[in-house]
């Protein structure tokens, strides 16, 4: 898809609602977010008819933090706001977005970083470094962003926003890299860029975000002492899958079912709670991708329902297969009644003709 080639609007809504969907189903109100096992979710979810049964909607399947913050982004990003003003604007609505947590788990470094931000005032959104902030929850709130900066030409605004934002709340490079991952990997999926050739392009686009990170000279010394965990994973991730050249075939176990893959992504992550963190949330939505195709079934197989954070997998595979695939072989009822469903619309319509020029079609 060249640059000047426009997406359909359906693409959009698409892409903001089946991350919600992914969000709320990889979560289904804590009890799958919490799970460690990969196999008692797919046995629950055969219980309860399989995917294609399941209406997502409250109280069961109430969206959590991540599908929260992701529209608290998508909403400052269709503000007109541009610069100092829409960073402002970004940190007023996390502020705003962790007054809606009730039942939805935020993570321990959301709610610390959010109240470290001091709204309205010269650089508020500006937080102290972090050696602990290496989880996803930057990664799991950034692919609007993607949406937002979708054209190659856009790739310094995405690298920009997406590492401001993230270390509003995670200003370690684990943490807010996870953020450029995921608006990178959407905005690939906007531009067709080949699957197999993400994890290079992200690689690639790392050294850009050193570049900017350096540029801005905060933290500098913490910041590059603590640069090359991310890279380096991604690294053995992509040499993983026979895909450090961005040709693949993408290899993979010759066994892969659930408890496999419960085994496999435990060695993407840290601390054994797979896509907890900022490298291997988006890593893990990567992996389901490439597994999965143009199926529904399989990207949920493979993103959503795993033992770990499920639900900050969900909300990026989601996303970006949205993006890629649409709605049409996706039951309704997974996503035609989520929580917020109308907000989330509208956030899509508005970042569509944010980012094409145009109202929606």
């Amino acid at each position: 898809m060249s640059s000047q080639t426009r997406p359909s609007v359906e693409s959009y809504r698409a892409a903001m609602l089946l991350s919600a969907a992914g969000d709320a189903l990889g979560y289904r109100n804590q009890r799958w977010e919490y799970c460690e096992s990969g196999p008692q979710i797919h046995r629950e979810l055969e219980e309860l008819g399989g995917l294609g049964a399941i209406d997502v909607c409250l109280p069961d399947w109430r969206v959590s933090d991540d599908t929260v913050l992701h529209l608290a982004t998508a909403e400052a990003l269709n503000s007109g706001k541009l610069g100092e003003d829409l960073l402002q604007d970004l940190a007023a609505r996390y502020v705003e977005g962790m007054k809606d947590m009730e039942n939805r788990k935020p993570g321990p470094t959301s709610i610390l970083g959010t109240s470290q931000l001091r709204v309205g005032e010269p650089g508020g959104y500006r937080i102290p470094f972090n050696p602990r902030a290496l989880g996803c929850g930057a990664a799991m709130r950034s692919m609007c962003i993607g949406l937002r900066f979708p054209r190659r030409c856009q790739l310094p605004d995405l690298v920009r926003l997406s590492v401001e934002s993230g270390r509003m709340t995670h200003n370690h490079p684990t943490g807010y890299l996870g953020s450029l991952a995921s608006a990178l990997f959407t905005a690939y999926a906007v531009q067709r860029k080949p699957l197999l050739e993400w994890g290079v392009g992200l690689l690639d686009t790392i050294s850009i975000a050193r570049q900017y990170v350096q540029s801005t000279g905060i933290d500098p010394q913490e910041n590059i002492a603590a640069w090359e965990y991310f890279p380096e994973k991604w690294k053995w991730y992509l040499t993983e899958r026979n895909l450090e050249s961005g040709e693949g075939p993408a290899r993979f176990p010759a066994a892969y079912g659930p408890k496999e893959r419960d085994e496999v992504y435990q060695t993407f992550s840290l601390e054994k709670w797979a896509g907890r963190s900022g490298h291997d949330a988006p890593m893990i939505a990567y992996d389901a991708l490439l597994r999965a195709g143009d199926s529904w079934t399989q990207l949920c197989s493979h993103g959503m329902f795993h033992g770990g954070d499920s639900d900050s997998t969900g909300v990026i595979a989601g996303c970006c297969w949205g993006a890629l695939h649409g709605v049409l072989q996706v039951p309704s009822g997974n996503y035609q009644h989520l929580e917020y469903r109308e907000r989330i619309i509208t956030a899509a319509e508005r970042l569509y003709s944010t980012a094409w020029g145009a109202g929606v079609e």
